[in-house]
């Protein structure tokens, strides 16, 4: 049977670092940065890409609707 892959898209530029999607994220994917966007946020990011199952979690409760999610399909 097929696993389920994901991956999250921040735009980086637009994002406040809230972190409202951290603690949404059931397998700890994504931190916030050290390092600050052009507003001086620290913005979201893939900390553990490989944990990613693409639930949408994060993209659902993003205030600003700076997540993009993708999903593959991976064959074990």
């Amino acid at each position: 049977m097929a696993k389920m892959r994901g991956a999250i898209v921040v735009d980086i530029h637009k994002c406040k670092g809230c972190g409202v999607c951290v603690p949404s994220c059931p397998s700890e994917v994504i931190d916030l940065a050290n390092e600050v966007n052009g507003k001086g946020y620290h913005y979201a990011f893939m900390n553990q890409p490989e944990e990613c199952t693409g639930c949408s979690n994060c993209a659902v409760v993003c205030p600003d609707g700076v997540i993009t999610v993708y999903r593959l399909k991976v064959n074990s």
